[in-house]
């Protein structure tokens, strides 16, 4: 799969130079300027930002030959700017699927995997309906959602301003469906998928029961 372009531009850069070389390692200061042919301080001030947005963090002290210094190493959140497979590994199942089975037959399917992607937790009648939509919303976020709810005509609405399965949705919509079973079955409540479509996917789902 490729990076986006803002990926590509991110590792261009010097803070993104960085998070490469921590990438499964830890560095200290005069490490990382030596291998950047940068000064001390121009590192130091790259980090400041990196640990500020969260994708670098302090990992003890190294011994020098003058004084301990401290070392760097990447936050679980930094692993996910690097390009993955899993997009181009999903469109191709996808596409195999399309050829061998019918559209009803591939709804059922991604309707399944929706369903049983749902975390194990108490089951949907559990807790208010408040309470449940925020387990979806948790969960869409840990997939990588932006997500916030509304309330419309006195249903409640879960929007998110991208889409976690975007680069899968934006060559099949139908994917749609797989996120629409996932959220009803965390919910516990029917709900529709109202997403956008298109190249730059952006989920809604409404609950059909009142709030």
């Amino acid at each position: 799969m490729k990076t986006t372009k803002l990926d590509e531009r991110f590792f261009e850069s010097t803070r993104g130079r960085i998070v490469s070389l921590l990438r499964g390692g830890t560095g200290t200061v005069g490490e990382l300027a030596q291998q950047l042919e940068l000064t001390d301080n121009a590192v130091r001030a790259h980090l400041l930002t990196l640990e500020r947005d969260g994708l670098v963090r302090q990992s003890g002290v190294q011994r020098g030959s003058r004084k301990p210094h401290f070392a760097y190493e990447l936050t679980p959140e930094a692993e996910r700017l690097f390009p993955k497979a899993y997009d181009a590994l999903l469109n191709q199942l996808i596409t195999v699927l399309k050829g061998r089975l019918t559209p009803g037959a591939l709804e059922g399917v991604l309707r399944e995997v929706g369903r049983t992607m749902a975390p194990r937790q108490p089951s949907g009648k559990d807790g208010s309906l408040e309470e449940r939509v925020q387990r979806a919303t948790k969960f869409l976020e840990a997939l990588g959602g932006s997500v916030s709810v509304e309330k419309e005509d006195e249903k409640i609405v879960i929007r998110s301003r991208g889409c976690p399965l975007a680069a899968a949705v934006a060559e099949h919509p139908e994917v749609c469906g797989l996120a629409e079973s996932l959220v009803a079955e965390i919910v516990g409540a029917p709900t529709k998928e109202q997403c956008e479509k298109g190249e730059l996917p952006r989920c809604r789902f409404r609950i059909e029961e009142a709030g």
